[in-house]
């Protein structure tokens, strides 16, 4: 055991993360080890007036502090600022046998070993300063609370289980009615991605729901798969759905593309490959359209730890836009097509990366830019927060969900530092910002 031990430890990167990023990523042949690599920075919150390190020409500050593991975010038309302080449901079997026993204690290293909280609060910045005075429980009692979307005056919920309808009044601070299930989504004892976001359609006649897989690569039996690694198109009004895009092996942030219109949305891929596998990514994603899991990653490069092997769904599998690193834990995403923010923040995405664990060193730990052109992704990502891991390794911070407030300064969710960060450029105009989204 300790010479497997030693081989784990002793597996690392051998390229640079810039190598997993971009239109053409570097994929080096797999490097599986019998103990996965572990390298997670110990959840250790903020330093007193500590804070994360902004892009030049750009200063951060917190909007709300002393939540309780924020992990979503979303904005009302009104300005509100709704933050889901949520953590996993509980999962019996999701922590059975030694692999079991080994990511639990991984899981709490990370920060994420603490009770959910089961709210949305609200919160409100009333005089404009940047800084939220007004808090409030908005909905309470639900079951790890994830996405958020508003269609008319109806407000919906991704819990872990099920999507959720609530009647909304503009300017309330509170809903206290019972919410409606609208349909049920795949849950129980395992539920290894947990985190369900949504999305709604422009015209308000569908959502679009994430549904992650059930293990890492099918170790779990593709029995235990079925309806997820997903993006699920939900009628809210009938209750039914349809699978929308396939083969997403978790799929998080979703995001309308101002200009064409498109779905996109950010994926964590696989891990247990090593350091330099399998690049997280950012991606469109066409309807009826399947990116390969578990079968293969990045198109059409097979896993060969799935067996049996499907080389007709392997062939058809879809190779993303755009690769944002490996195991960096990419989860929050949001359009910038603001006047509001100076060239080239006013046309791309923010994108929140909440970490790696199966990766030496470390990626993630921070949120980017990734600018666009002509509806896709143009050029080298940009840092916009660092500073998530002190030099002795600990985490200060992780980022999660990323959004636009009302004037488009940028909102993070920061799950491990329980903050909203409020970012914004020393150039931005209040006044002039246009068409910046509202939703995840």
């Amino acid at each position: 055991m300790a010479a497997i031990a030693l081989t784990a430890c002793g597996e690392v990167a051998q390229l640079p993360v810039a190598a997993g990023v971009g239109p053409h990523p570097q994929l080096p042949p797999p490097n599986p080890t019998l103990i996965p690599t572990v390298n997670i920075a110990q959840a250790v919150g903020w330093p007193a007036n500590g804070k994360p390190l902004a892009a030049p020409g750009m200063a951060v500050n917190a909007f709300a502090g002393g939540l309780d593991h924020p992990r979503w975010l979303t904005v009302l038309p009104n300005g509100d600022v709704l933050v889901a302080e949520t953590n996993a449901p509980s999962r019996p079997k999701d922590a059975q046998g030694i692999r079991g026993w080994f990511m639990k204690r991984v899981m709490n290293k990370a920060g994420a070993g603490v009770p959910s909280a089961n709210r949305i609060t609200l919160l409100r910045d009333a005089d404009g300063d940047g800084v939220a005075e007004t808090r409030s429980v908005f909905i309470e009692g639900l079951s790890s609370p994830f996405g958020m979307a508003l269609i008319g005056n109806d407000f919906y919920v991704a819990n872990s289980d099920a999507v959720v309808r609530f009647p909304y009044t503009e300017g309330e601070i509170r809903i206290a009615q019972p919410g409606t299930k609208v349909l049920d989504l795949p849950a129980g004892p395992i539920n290894h991605h947990w985190t369900k976001n949504l999305i709604a359609r422009r015209d308000g006649s569908r959502l679009y729901v994430t549904v992650g897989s059930n293990s890492n690569a099918a170790e779990n039996g593709i029995d235990q798969e079925v309806g997820r690694a997903a993006i699920w198109e939900v009628d809210p009004k009938r209750g039914s759905y349809r699978i929308y895009a396939s083969g997403l092996r978790n799929p998080n942030g979703l995001a309308w593309e101002p200009d064409g219109g498109a779905l996109w949305t950010v994926v964590n891929e696989r891990d247990e490959i090593g350091s330099d596998l399998v690049p997280d990514y950012l991606t469109s994603v066409p309807d009826g359209s399947f990116f390969g899991w578990p079968y293969s990653y990045y198109g059409q490069h097979p896993d060969e730890r799935v067996q049996p092997q499907r080389p007709d769904l392997v062939a058809k599998a879809r190779v993303p836009d755009y690769a944002i690193g490996p195991h960096t834990g990419s989860l929050g995403l949001v359009f910038s097509k603001s006047g509001a923010w100076p060239a080239p923040f006013d046309n791309g995405v923010f994108i929140g990366q909440h970490g790696s664990w199966n990766r030496k060193p470390r990626s993630g730990y921070g949120v980017i830019f990734v600018p666009f052109r002509a509806g896709k992704p143009f050029g080298d990502p940009i840092d916009v927060l660092t500073g998530f891991v002190s030099a002795d390794g600990d985490a200060f911070g992780r980022p999660v969900g990323v959004v636009l407030d009302k004037h488009a300064a940028l909102l993070v969710a920061d799950d491990v530092g329980n903050i909203v960060w409020r970012v914004t450029a020393s150039t931005m105009n209040p006044d002039s910002h246009r068409g910046q989204p509202t939703e995840n």
